[in-house]
């Protein structure tokens, strides 16, 4: 059997007893980098067989875990930090277990996504969860373009030197949505800091900025217009086309989702047969 148990994000305590139970009891624990994983099991005086697992070497170590569970074996997977799946490593090994008829079980605990928008003033009742966002700009714009159009709150986590530039482009795009920044959550220095795209560059561009990040977006307003409503299909296709410096076929893929129509009349429409 698999057991997947979060461990803490940032502060040890965060830890519940049955996880350190579990993590006692098992014949071996998967880490994503066995040296981390051991400042957390050398606090708590557990000295259990560690085997590296992570998204580089999961597809060559699942036939030989998937066998030692088939066989009677409990395996407990553990990321670095939070909930194993969750923009970790673990989906995939989950997957091959549901297909074997192994049983798992899930030991919850710490989530960085879910501790950073409890505490982040923004709706809680209806939420999304994006894990990392596109590095490449023009990727970046297109998939906030999407994000800015949900009704509640989007969470993404994002790294140190992929701030600025996540928020000068929120800038562009929905200067007056408030976003909330969650940094090194359950830590010394952990700082939840709330405003429009602008105000938080304003925070930081003069700091150097360490740390997990979880960052949220605000959820689209009630009657707030995404500027697109009251364009044409034809009129959007030509704004996002301009707005994200994208071609005219992924503008009117793009546009078709957002609306919720067809790609192919849309096609037609815009991208008329030449003579």
């Amino acid at each position: 059997m698999l057991y997947l148990i979060a461990t803490p994000i940032g502060n040890l305590e965060d830890i519940t007893l049955r996880a350190l139970r579990l993590l006692k009891e098992c014949d071996l624990i998967l880490c994503e980098d066995t040296r981390h994983s051991l400042i957390l099991l050398k606090h708590y005086e557990i000295q259990k067989p560690l085997k590296s697992f992570h998204k580089f070497n999961e597809a060559s170590q699942e036939d030989e875990i998937l066998a030692s569970m088939a066989e009677g074996m409990k395996v407990a997977l553990i990321s670095d930090a939070g909930t194993p799946g969750i923009s970790d490593p673990g989906s995939r090994l989950v997957q091959k277990c549901v297909e074997k008829g192994i049983q798992v079980f899930s030991i919850p605990g710490a989530c960085a996504a879910i501790a950073a928008l409890t505490c982040s003033g923004l709706a809680t009742d209806l939420f999304q969860f994006c894990g990392f966002l596109p590095r490449k700009n023009q990727e970046l714009k297109k998939h906030l373009q999407q994000l800015l159009s949900y009704k509640g709150t989007s969470i993404c986590y994002e790294s140190p030197h992929r701030l600025l530039n996540l928020l000068k482009t929120l800038h562009e795009l929905a200067p007056k949505r408030l976003v909330v920044v969650a940094r090194e959550l359950t830590k010394k220095f952990e700082e939840v800091c709330r405003g429009m795209p602008q105000e938080l560059l304003q925070h930081w561009q003069d700091r150097v900025i360490k740390g997990e990040i979880v960052l949220m977006i605000q959820g689209e307003a009630e009657g707030e217009s995404q500027k697109w409503e009251t364009l044409t299909p034809v009129e959007h296709v030509q704004f996002l086309e301009n707005q994200l410096n994208i071609t005219r076929k992924e503008a009117i893929k793009l546009a078709a989702d957002l609306r919720g129509i067809s790609k192919r009349d849309l096609y037609r429409e815009c991208l008329p047969p030449q003579d």
